[in-house]
């Protein structure tokens, strides 16, 4: 996976007022936790650009003053509800030889059947709740819809891999073929035709005699 480095200064003193400051000067408070006591750090803004405004995922080196490097992943991120302005950051320590859960975007691969045939392919998971060692999480979960036809649905199951385990139920759909509103409204004014077409039945014809 992908890895960013985000270069920062400890924090000594998290009260409201510093922090308040740190805002002010276009820094975020930030936090580490899962390597025994809480980090606090805070980094500039703009450095979080290539972390947050994207749809990848990736794992993040803390590089702080006096040389200390910090793997992690983040975990919760806070925004003001006007400005969009990034708040607060909560990161997670990760370690080699310990498993973390992270959700990795899923990509779909090929063309399905059914939309060749005039379906329509709905998401229902763009991302899947893995659980893995770092070293094995990929950037991107891969999906094959080739062989999907109008009416299949593709499941969490197909996409079982031995570098990670899936942390949703087996009947989780990814996504799945649809019939389109087209063909549908298709179906439909056959339908109408095919009724207009029906031959006036032995009790219509009697009924026209005695008129």
């Amino acid at each position: 996976m992908k890895s960013i480095t985000i270069n920062g200064s400890k924090r000594e003193s998290v009260g409201k007022k510093v922090t308040k400051a740190l805002r002010n000067a276009g820094k975020v408070p930030c936090v580490v936790y899962g390597g025994g006591e809480p980090l606090h750090f805070s980094a500039d803004e703009i450095a979080f650009k290539d972390l947050v405004y994207t749809p990848d995922v990736h794992t993040v080196v803390i590089d702080l003053e006096g040389g200390d490097k910090i793997d992690a992943v983040l975990q919760d991120i806070q925004f003001h509800p006007v400005t969009d302005a990034i708040l607060h950051m909560d990161f997670y320590q990760i370690f080699e030889d310990k498993e973390i859960n992270m959700e990795i975007p899923v990509h779909t691969k090929g063309t399905a059947r059914g939309v060749k045939n005039g379906g329509v392919l709905r998401y229902n998971l763009r991302r899947l709740k893995v659980k893995g060692l770092p070293g094995n999480l990929p950037d991107f979960i891969e999906a094959d819809v080739t062989s999907l036809k109008i009416g299949n649905k593709l499941y969490v199951t197909a996409l079982a891999s031995d570098d990670y385990t899936i942390q949703h139920p087996d009947n989780t759909v990814i996504c799945q073929v649809k019939t389109s509103r087209n063909i549908v409204a298709e179906e439909d004014e056959e339908e109408e035709v095919a009724a207009d077409e029906v031959p006036a039945t032995e009790t219509d014809d009697v009924a026209a005699v005695k008129e």
